[in-house]
Parts: C-alpha cells; structure tokens; sequence
C-alpha cells in the first residue's frame, strides 16, 4: 500500500480554515489545531476510507513531533503498528494526553469531520470495540495533496464544499462572506418604503441592514422603521411622522435600542425594539423591563411590544456569551439564518403544554 504524501501540521490547519469558512456548523472543532493534527495522524497512517486502514483516536495521542518528521513509508507503516498495541510506558513528547482522545473522538470526529462527510465511520463495529474506525474520506483527503498549486486546490475544495455541505450550511457561509465585505466600507440600508441610508462600516452596521432588509419583511405583515441608530448613539434615521402617527413619543435622552420597528399590518400597531449585538446588549430582562416602560408611558399595552435580539450567527461567541441573558418574552434572530427565529416565550399553560401544541 502506498501511503498519501504529507502536509505539514501547519499547513493542514490553514487548509482547514478555507475548507470550512465562517458559517460552517461546528466550526471550531474542525479548523482548530486538534483537528489539524487528527487530520495529519489519519494522513501519516495511511487512514483513508477505501484502503482497510482505519484510525483510533487514542493514535493522535501518541504522536510527537519527532515522529511527525520522519515521513518514510517504512518508519509511518512501523509507528501506524506499534501505535494501536496497549503500551504502559511513557511517550515523551506526546502531542496530548491519553485522555484527551475523548475530545478528539466526540467532538473533532463525531460532531465535526463525521458529520461533513470528511471522515466516514466503520459501521460494523460495536460501539465499545477497541479497533479503529475512522478513515478520511478520499475526496476529502485530496485537499491536502502538497502538489495541489494554488488555483486547483481552490476549486477543488469549492467542489467538495458543493457536495458535502448542506444548501442551508453554503447558504450561511454566502450571507456571512457578504457580510464581511459589507462591514469592511460603508453600509447601505434600504427601508420598506424605499428611502436609503448609509451607515459606518462594522459589523453592527451590516446586522442592522439585515434586520431591516431581511428580518422585517420576513416577520411583519406591513413593516416601518422608527428609529435606527448605531452603536455610537449616533441616529441614522429617525420617522417623527410615522411614531406619532402610532402616538409613540421617541425622547432622544433615553437610553433607546439600536432599532424600533413597527408592524402595520396587525389590528393594533405591533411595536419592536431590537438590540443588535455584535459584541454585547442583548435584550436581558432589566433591558426589557426599561424599554416596556419607554413604550407604556408612550399609552401601549405590553401586547403591543415585541423584543428581538438580532446576531450575526449563532455560532459566533456574542450569541454564546449572551444566550444566559437573554430575556423570556423575547426573541433571537441570525442575520445568516433568516427564515428562522429564537422563541423565548412560555407557554400560557406551562403546566399542560406539550411539545405537540408547542410546535404548532
């Protein structure tokens, strides 16, 4: 058996990045350095769905750097051997600990590469079998050929990336790319009744135009845009006409949200005050509780309000970092997923609620 050529660790891992851009579910547990060095094991013993040669995870363990260096077929197909018999002895410089195999094969493994379709499993084995059973799958393993120059191992991991990642996984990764093209110059939003404005580059800014350009259209029957701010407190758009057309009293002083929208449509203005949160400011419970107050002493009922927390995408770490404080009778929303929404409310007879009328 001629075993694959090898890319340094390195060089996985900045490969690794492309293949799985922003956007991709479980992205940190397959472009970090464990997955680089799983990934490179799997390489080193010939791991590649199709040859017979499946890997343990408990082999990326025992790898060093100095084995890592020494890419003759021999010495690989010699340590590929020795690494899968039961050793009690001490391996000096280890890439990991004999325990770190439990993140390497639940979350490196089964949550990221197996669930892509880069690494395939062995089904024909019992889960508590000590054999090896992962292998790269060919495909995927041809995007760390070092022969591939720069334009073909382009399209060749734009053609694994068609095949392999779901239409709503390309569909995120395309919202996210426009995103952070959008955030690097100034933002353009177009309002409902089709006025413009410009807003300053950030990310922010391009949430914002997707609140305004996806979100409400999506979510609201008639949409209007009250108010749009940005983080400065700066006011980007302000319709004194349309909120006292609703008899809603916008006081500059106040501490207001990033944007008011309102819904039209329904038998009684629906009022919506949305934080975006590209780093912190969710709508927690002591923000809703201000913003209630700014709305009821304007003479709405609290049915009439609605409380959306607006992100750039669920996997980020301002949606991680926020999610605790996130407020019941609220709501989030991803820029990058726009057909869907976060429901934060209880049910009115929590006591006799079943998943059945939930999901109606």
């Amino acid at each position: 058996m001629t075993l694959p050529a090898i890319l340094p660790v390195p060089e996985i891992h900045e490969r690794l990045g492309t293949i799985f851009p922003e956007g991709t579910a479980h992205r940190n547990f397959l472009i970090r350095e464990m997955a680089a060095k799983t990934v490179f094991t799997m390489l080193y013993v010939g791991a590649v769905h199709g040859t017979e040669c499946w890997l343990r995870p408990d082999q990326v363990t025992r790898m060093t750097d100095d084995q890592a260096a020494s890419i003759g077929e021999e010495d690989r197909i010699a340590w590929r051997d020795a690494s899968l018999r039961p050793t009690n002895e001490s391996i000096a410089g280890r890439w990991y600990a004999a325990n770190t195999r439990e993140p390497i094969r639940d979350e490196t493994l089964r949550e990221g590469l197996v669930r892509t379709g880069a690494v395939q499993e062995r089904g024909d084995l019992p889960t508590t079998s000590p054999r090896p059973r992962y292998a790269l799958a060919p495909e995927f393993a041809a995007l760390f050929d070092p022969a591939l120059e720069v334009e073909a191992l382009q399209a060749s991991i734009a053609a694994w990336q068609e095949t392999n990642l779901s239409a709503s996984a390309l569909a995120r990764i395309a919202i996210l790319r426009r995103g952070t093209v959008a955030a690097e110059e100034r933002v353009l939003v177009t309002f409902p009744n089709g006025e413009t404005r410009h807003m300053e580059p950030g990310p922010s800014s391009v949430i914002s135009k997707a609140v305004v350009e996806e979100f409400a259209p999506r979510f609201l029957e008639r949409p209007g845009v009250i108010l749009l701010s940005e983080s400065r407190n700066r006011v980007v758009a302000r319709d004194d006409q349309l909120a006292q057309a609703i008899g809603l009293e916008i006081q500059p002083d106040l501490n207001l949200p990033d944007l008011i929208l309102v819904d039209l449509g329904t038998a009684e203005p629906l009022i919506v005050f949305i934080e975006v949160v590209a780093t912190a400011g969710a709508i927690s419970e002591s923000r809703r509780d201000a913003l209630t107050t700014v709305a009821t002493d304007a003479g709405f009922a609290e049915r009439q309000l609605a409380f959306v927390t607006a992100y750039e995408d669920r996997n980020y770490p301002a949606f991680r970092s926020s999610i605790s404080e996130l407020a019941w009778h609220s709501f989030a929303w991803f820029m990058s997923e726009p057909d869907h929404i976060i429901v934060l409310h209880p049910s009115t007879n929590a006591a006799k609620a079943k998943l059945s009328e939930l999901m109606e």
